[in-house]
This record gives structure tokens, C-alpha cells and sequence, in this order.
């Protein structure tokens, strides 16, 4: 008797890079990789050394989060975003990618007559993996107005990214609120890029009331702390509740040292605002560098990434141009959903010295770039 067949993952998206990376390290140099957001500047120091004399290694660590750790999340909510929410309202997660791609099917146990994710349709592929993990249906969505009323009444829940990965776009958050009231669907607000918003200050979802909302937040990108894993999800007090509560049963519990080291993280700003200007900078060099090669690419609105359209519509191609002559891997775009099939992403988080040779290599002179003015926040 044959029996049905089970679960095969997918191939992870970033491995089909792998001969991009051979062909870009030919070049004398070795290959420059801006596929992914993996951030390569150092966190403070501050930070290294709270990770390191917290003593906190010794015993089992709050899953939801230290005292602490949810008072220092909430204090650079306000002191960020003029957002007030409760400590008691804020949770810790190990990273968020863990969070995003688990959340489905926790609250699929919550709700099982629901089925839906729903999720942008150019996005972070995890969105949809974790509606395929949880066994739900992922649904994309081109806007929040064209979400059909049926796939509305099975969503679990509805995602936003702002600003957005890989296009740097910022969504109305005021409105994506209303829209899950309005269908009593929870709105799940990535808001990872929010300290590297360009037009205008960043925003948060919280800020429109904690009501069915959840705002979810790391440090990977913020702080460059992407191996330490750390990050929180706040909002709704119910459902902050319910999520910490399962957790807390499978275990899920952010180290001890890595919760220290973000309560010192949380209340520096001074590292961060020197890293936006190094984003920046490196934004400018890159659309310039692209210029150079009859790329047009405008620079995003948020985030450190630019969603470079492709001559001829053919991403791979202008992917495989780059890896060729300037060493760069970059990420085509059909990564993030299928209608990004024309554009590249590429992720300025090299140092400066390494993007400064990919834009040699394409004959900018580095000096020759002008730095934009950019907006307070």
C-alpha cells in the first residue's frame, strides 16, 4: 500500500546563489557577498562586554523575557517612537525568525477553524514557509484592498514588513491596523529596518493602539547582533499573552547573557545612529555604481537594500553581469515571490572597504559620490 508522501523542504533559497559566489570569486579580491542581510559591522562594545560578565549562563532564562529585558524594549519604544506600551505586554523571542516562521501554527492551535496566512507578495520568503510549516494555506497579497473576502474570513493572520524587504517600500501602518479590526484578523507588523527608515521617522504599529496588532522587533539588524538572536514581539496584551504562554511550554527561551547584552543595546542609541549614516553612505555609493553600468536605481525609502531593476527584465542575468565584472553576489529577485523575477536585491552590509572595490571594479571613483542629505528621524 503506498503511503501519502510527507513533507520535502524546499531547496533554502540563498543556496541557489552558490554558483554566483563561484564565479565572483575568480576576480582578484574574492567575491563580495550582498545576498543577505547578514550585518558585518561590530556591535558596541558595551554590548560585547554585558554578553560576556552577566553571570546569567548559569541558570535557566525567563522565556518571556527578563524584568529587565521587556522594560528596556519598552523604554526605546518611547524614547525612539513616542510609543508607550506596558513591559508586561512585550515578550521575548529568539530572533525573528524563529517568531515569524513559528507564529502560524501557534495561533492555528489557538484558532483551528482559520487556515490562512496571509503575506505581501514581493516579501522575506519565511512568511510563507511558516503558513507551509504550520500546514496552512500562504496567500499573497498585492495590497490589503485586493485581499479577497474569503481569504480574509479563513487568515489567521496578515503580515506587513515596513520598511520593506526587498523593496525598502513603507506601508500605512495606521491602515493595516484598521483593516484587521475591521475583519478581526491580527496584523503582524515586521518592523526589523524600522531605526533605518529614510523618508521620515520610523513608525510603529503599536502606535496606533495595541488592539489585534503585534509589532515585531530584533536586534540582529539594529545593533548587529544577528548571531546572538535576540528580539521581541508587542502589542495586543491577549495575544502577547497566549504566544508567551505556548512558548514558554516548548521552550523557547533567549540565553541569559544574550537578554543582558540587549538591555544594553536597547539603551544605547549612539551606535545605531552611526550606523544609519554608514547604511546611507553606502546606499549612495551603490545606485551610483549601478548608474555606471545603465542601472537606474532609486534609493529605498527604508531599510539597507536596493531593489535594482533588471535590463531586459531578466534578474538572474544582471545577477550573473554582477558577479562577473564587479564580484558582487546579489540576490535576484524571484527569491522574495515570483513577480520580483525582475529586479535584484542588494544588501549594503559589507564595509566600506569591500563595497568600495565592488564600485572600482565598475569604474566609479568613490570620491566622485555624492552623500544625500538625510532626513532626521
Amino acid at each position: 500500500m503506498n503511503q501519502p508522501r510527507g513533507f520535502e523542504p524546499p531547496p533554502y533559497p540563498y543556496d541557489r546563489l552558490d554558483d554566483l559566489h563561484r564565479m565572483a570569486d575568480k576576480l582578484p579580491g574574492g567575491a563580495v557577498d550582498l545576498s543577505i542581510g547578514t550585518p558585518y559591522d561590530p556591535p558596541p562594545p558595551a554590548v560585547i562586554a554585558a554578553l560576556g560578565t552577566s553571570g546569567a549562563e548559569r541558570g535557566y532564562p525567563a522565556s518571556v523575557g527578563t524584568p529587565a529585558f521587556r522594560a528596556a524594549a519598552a523604554g526605546w519604544l518611547e524614547r525612539r517612537f513616542g510609543v508607550t506600551v506596558d513591559p508586561t505586554h512585550i515578550a521575548a523571542c529568539v530572533g525573528t525568525k524563529e517568531f515569524v516562521a513559528g507564529v502560524p501554527h501557534w495561533l492555528r492551535l489557538r484558532t483551528p477553524g482559520r487556515d490562512t496566512v496571509l503575506y505581501p507578495r514581493i516579501s522575506y520568503p519565511s512568511y510563507a514557509m511558516g503558513a507551509t510549516l504550520a500546514g496552512c494555506r500562504a496567500v499573497p497579497y498585492a495590497s490589503l484592498d485586493d485581499i479577497a473576502a474569503a481569504d480574509a474570513d479563513r487568515a489567521l493572520c496578515v503580515w506587513i514588513n515596513s520598511p520593506g524587504n526587498p523593496t525598502g517600500a513603507l506601508d500605512d501602518l495606521g491602515a493595516a491596523a484598521a483593516w484587521g479590526r475591521r475583519h478581526q484578523v491580527p496584523v503582524l507588523s515586521d518592523e526589523c529596518y524600522i531605526e533605518f527608515t529614510w523618508q521620515g521617522p520610523g513608525r510603529t504599529i503599536v502606535a496606533d493602539g495595541l488592539d489585534g496588532v503585534l509589532a515585531v522587533h530584533s536586534l540582529s539588524k539594529r545593533s548587529n547582533l544577528a548571531g546572538a538572536r535576540a528580539g521581541f514581539y508587542a502589542g495586543d496584551p491577549d495575544l502577547v499573552h497566549y504566544l508567551s504562554e505556548v512558548r514558554k511550554h516548548a521552550g523557547f527561551m533567549v540565553p541569559g547573557p544574550v537578554q543582558a547584552a540587549a538591555v544594553a543595546a536597547f539603551g544605547d542609541d549612539r551606535h545605531v545612529d552611526e550606523q544609519r549614516d554608514r547604511y546611507r553612505r553606502r546606499l549612495d555609493l551603490m545606485a551610483a555604481a549601478l548608474t555606471a553600468i545603465g542601472v537606474e536605481c532609486p534609493t529605498p525609502a527604508g531599510a539597507f537594500y536596493l531593489w535594482a531593476p533588471a535590463p531586459g527584465g531578466d534578474a538572474w542575468a544582471l545577477a550573473r553581469r554582477l558577479a562577473a565584472e564587479a564580484g558582487a553576489v546579489v540576490a535576484p529577485g524571484d527569491l522574495y515571490g515570483p513577480v520580483g523575477a525582475d529586479h535584484v536585491r542588494i544588501a549594503v552590509v559589507q564595509p566600506d572597504e569591500r563595497l568600495d572595490l565592488v564600485a572600482h571594479r565598475l569604474g566609479v571613483t568613490v570620491g566622485d559620490v555624492p552623500h544625500a542629505d538625510e532626513p532626521s528621524a
